[in-house]
């Protein structure tokens, strides 16, 4: 949610961010508020001058009585009163008012940085840099699923029959091999200073109003029937939701978070050849990094954190590379993001596995996280990235590691986690 200054002192410009983000049908939107802002100025003055107004003519009372002139008294009495009724009828209407601005408001999206490229949607988004050579072995890599079936890892035949689509059993050491990931990501965080979190693994609805728009809320959560509860999409919700309400002194900024969680997602509209494996799930886990800092510091912050993620996957010798996200593809709160992609040498071209983000101000003015400064309090910036999802960092690994008998060779950095072994390899009975 922007400031409403914005909109009073240069509404065109929040006209022509709304444009760069290809959604003219909220054009209107930025004159609605501008005229019920001025409403609602002009009923807060209203009422000012009443109240003021009732405060003097109590001050009369005072001295009538003092003076023994009842009738007056009792006749100002009744001003008072006449007052009073206008006062509430005021007062309604500046509750109503206030409603249907925060409402418009919450759906105006964030002023996109200067830098972000302009686009309809995720097809119009950049490449920034490469990382690592992309290698296409001699031989034929199988598909993912087929690869985890065949090491006796994958069942996703019996989830359907527990859970339906989009959901899946991870067994043996194919399992090890993605707890070794999610093991290695924390420590990988804490070693870069980030504090280890568990959050809560579901939400109640004022905090998801505060961390997302309203259409990726309908398109992502799952809400826990005739409970004020969501399930997390990710634990970036619950972690900045962590902070509501709170006045934060800026000494103690930045705040660096890593948080594990699983995370549920409805995918809506997933469909096609990588559904059928484990790229687009309804269930997986996370490992995440959140920061709330000083609005000044909040772009060094955000090219750190996604150059963290390049540098955990490359620990993992996975090439990837860095996509600069269009304003077609920004969701409304967001003001810059970038996404980091993992080669994918079956199907020589890379895809997402995770997704940096700056969100200025935006969560935190929704959710009322505010820093105590020497000039006073003002709203702080919020950042998320992915440090990994898994098991789509589980396909990355497995796809570049596979070797020609139908193994796959487990990553340097995981072997402690694996008990010390070197690879995964079919078992024979």
């Amino acid at each position: 949610m922007i400031d409403i200054r914005l909109i009073r002192e240069n509404k065109e410009m929040v006209k022509e961010n709304i444009k760069k983000k290809f959604q003219d049908s909220k054009l209107p939107l930025v004159d609605e508020v501008e005229k019920l802002d001025i409403e609602l100025r002009q009923l807060k003055l209203e009422g000012d001058n009443l109240r003021q107004e009732r405060n003097t003519i109590s001050s009369e009372i005072g001295s009538l009585m003092r003076d023994k002139k009842l009738e007056e008294a009792n006749s100002k009495k009744l001003e008072v009163v006449e007052i009073n009724k206008k006062l509430q009828t005021i007062e309604e209407k500046e509750e109503k008012i206030n409603q249907e601005i925060k409402s418009k408001m919450m759906l105006i999206p964030n002023i996109i940085d200067e830098s972000v490229p302009i686009g309809k949607d995720d097809s119009e988004n950049v490449e920034i840099e490469k990382f690592g050579e992309p290698i296409v072995p001699n031989y034929e890599i199988p598909y993912h699923a087929d690869i985890m079936e065949k090491l006796s890892g994958l069942d996703k035949e019996s989830a359907g029959r527990t859970s339906g689509n989009g959901f899946y059993y991870l067994m043996g050491d194919i399992a090890r091999l993605h707890e070794a990931t999610i093991a290695y990501a924390r420590d990988f965080m804490i070693n870069k200073g980030f504090t280890y979190c568990i959050p809560p693994f579901m939400i109640r609805g004022d905090v998801v109003n505060g961390v997302m728009s309203f259409a990726e809320m309908d398109s992502m959560m799952y809400k826990i029937e005739n409970e004020d509860l969501y399930l997390i999409g990710t634990s970036e919700h619950s972690m900045i939701g962590k902070f509501k309400g709170e006045l934060i002194d800026e000494k103690e900024l930045p705040i660096t978070m890593t948080s594990y969680s699983p995370c549920f997602r409805k995918e809506v509209g997933a469909h096609g050849l990588e559904e059928r494996g484990l790229y687009r799930v309804h269930q997986f886990e996370k490992q995440e990094m959140v920061v709330l800092c000083k609005p000044e510091d909040s772009m060094d912050w955000y090219n750190k954190m996604w150059q963290f993620t390049v540098e955990f996957f490359r620990s993992l010798d996975v090439p990837v590379r860095t996509l600069e996200c269009c304003s077609g593809d920004l969701a409304d709160l967001k003001v810059k993001s970038c996404d980091v992609e993992a080669w994918s040498p079956r199907q020589k071209k890379y895809f997402e596995v995770g997704s940096c983000s700056t969100l200025g101000d935006a969560q935190a003015r929704r959710l009322g996280i505010r820093m105590k400064t020497e000039s006073g309090n003002q709203f702080l910036s919020t950042l998320n990235n992915t440090v990994i999802a898994s098991p789509r960092a589980l396909i990355a690994i497995i796809e570049n590691n596979y070797q020609e008998d139908g193994s796959i060779k487990i990553p340097k950095v995981l072997q402690q986690y694996m008990g010390g072994k070197e690879k995964i390899e079919k078992k024979y009975i």
